[in-house]
């Protein structure tokens, strides 16, 4: 019979940016999509553990905690028929990222750049509320100015 459940990948994902509002994205080797720093929770751990324990990981540096975004549902990036459930964390990084571990690629995406190959959290969560904040930063800042 046909398994209705999907099976789900529980994972937790960064939103990093650098001054230029760029986002940081990296691809792990032998995977085509881009996706945010992050991996899966390991047994009796907190998410914010895992975050902090992948960012480590993945590009090497230590960080902080900012914010939880928030916990969201999409499909996964590289494995088919999987639900990808992320709780997602605004973070700020001590130094400046370097590849580590099974990270392949790394790269700032400007936030407007058309980019094919990117994981749906990235294009469906997280680059919509990067922009949402960047424009009430504007509009902040625009207040202050008058």
């Amino acid at each position: 019979g046909e398994n209705r459940f999907m099976k789900i990948i529980t994972v937790a994902a960064a939103i990093i940016q650098n001054e230029q509002h760029q986002l940081l994205l990296v691809r792990k080797r032998n995977t085509a999509f881009f996706m945010q720093v992050g991996g899966k929770l390991e047994e009796n751990e907190l998410p914010e553990q895992t975050m902090l324990r992948e960012i480590e990981e993945e590009i090497g540096t230590q960080a902080t905690i900012q914010q939880f975004v928030g916990r969201f549902e999409t499909a996964a990036a590289n494995e088919a028929d999987h639900l990808l459930v992320s709780y997602v964390y605004e973070v700020k990084l001590a130094q400046a990222p370097q590849i580590h571990a099974e990270i392949a690629e790394m790269k700032w995406l400007d936030l407007d750049a058309e980019h094919a190959l990117l994981a749906p959290l990235t294009t469906q969560v997280v680059i919509p509320w990067c922009q949402q904040a960047l424009q009430k930063s504007t509009q902040d800042q625009k207040k202050v100015a008058v």
